[in-house]
């Protein structure tokens, strides 16, 4: 007679136990991969509306600084200032303007983090996978037979 499989207090035999927890094991490792693409979707998010940001501020300062300085150095020499100081006057605020959508880009590049979280949960897996040891699987009699058979 072959011996009975072995149970648990619970009633489940080992093989199936083992079948559980493999189970569970590759569930954690998927929601792991999971919250890390979240993450990481939510941080390329942040980085490219900094990089927007960017874009603007630099569009602003290439294309309107010519023709704002042109209009608006006019229009302040209209109201008696000397055309130098006109000029000068328009440019610092051209500057200042792009400085400050400058520094709003900067500020978003600056709230991209890695994936704490993420990162945090692997090492904890790997630590647990590593205390684990594993123990050959038992044959079961009809394995047994069929590897008897074929020798």
């Amino acid at each position: 007679m072959s011996p009975a499989p072995e149970h648990t207090g619970d009633g489940r035999s080992i093989g199936q136990l083992f079948a559980a927890a493999t189970a569970e094991m590759s569930a954690l490792v998927h929601d792991e991969i999971a919250l890390a693409k979240a993450e990481l979707r939510q941080d390329a998010r942040r980085a490219a509306m900094g990089s927007v940001a960017l874009v603007l501020a630099l569009a602003l300062a290439l294309f309107a600084v010519p023709m704002g300085t042109m209009a608006l150095a006019y229009v302040l020499h209209r109201t008696g200032l000397p055309l130098d100081a006109s000029f000068a006057i328009v440019f610092g605020a051209f500057v200042v303007l792009a400085a400050l959508i400058g520094l709003l880009g900067i500020g978003r590049f600056k709230k991209v983090k890695p994936p704490e979280r993420s990162i945090s949960s692997a090492k904890q897996t790997a630590a647990v996978l590593q205390k684990a040891k594993p123990h050959p699987r038992p044959q079961e009699p009809a394995e047994a037979k069929a590897i008897d058979a074929r020798m």
